[in-house]
């Protein structure tokens, strides 16, 4: 079965499925950072941070191809399905 992916794009390219945080949102937040570099924040004292959003995104066309049954349980936690 072919694997999850992080980010959206190798979904809309025909992979299954995505659960990430995305590439916006990350960053957005490299520029939060950036930005308190910039203004004379010492890096070592900058917290680490882990995502709070991810999406999970389903393409049900590639599953349908090779035979693979999504889960109506996992559809259902879907921020998208491609139908």
């Amino acid at each position: 079965m072919p694997p999850p992916y992080d980010t959206r794009e190798p979904v809309e390219a025909s992979g299954i499925m995505s659960y990430g945080a995305g590439f916006a949102n990350n960053y957005r937040r490299v520029a939060y950072y950036v930005d308190k570099i910039r203004n004379g924040a010492n890096p070592a004292n900058l917290p680490v941070e882990q995502p709070t959003k991810f999406k999970l995104l389903i393409d049900l066309k590639t599953p349908k191809e090779i035979g693979v049954t999504i889960s109506p349980n996992v559809l259902a936690r879907a921020d998208r399905v491609i139908k």
